[in-house]
């Protein structure tokens, strides 16, 4: 895997998104412990819209890519794809 490759806005994006995401799971886990809260607050509003904004980007840097140079765009979208599911995992196992 070459760094170039992640030097386009479209490919570290959605990796920095999630990296947001994984903050704000351990802000949240540091600061108010792991019981579920009564009600959501703005950390699961920020972590949701991190979430839900990386899908946009990712699709459109598949789209634009992908019939330009397949295997490195596939190499992008294997990270952006780990990097949410590392931001999804807590969310999952704490049951929240």
């Amino acid at each position: 895997m070459n760094a170039s490759q992640f030097r386009t806005p479209g490919a570290i994006i959605p990796i920095a998104m999630s990296i947001g995401a994984i903050l704000t799971v351990l802000y949240q886990v540091v600061f108010h412990g792991i019981a579920a809260q009564p009600d959501e607050g703005a950390l699961a509003h920020i972590w949701q819209i991190l979430m839900a904004g990386q899908v946009p980007i990712v699709a459109f840097y598949a789209i634009k890519r992908m019939p330009q140079v397949p295997k490195a765009a596939l190499q992008v979208l294997a990270v952006q794809i780990g990097a949410a599911l590392a931001a999804l995992a807590p969310v999952y196992l704490l049951g929240w």
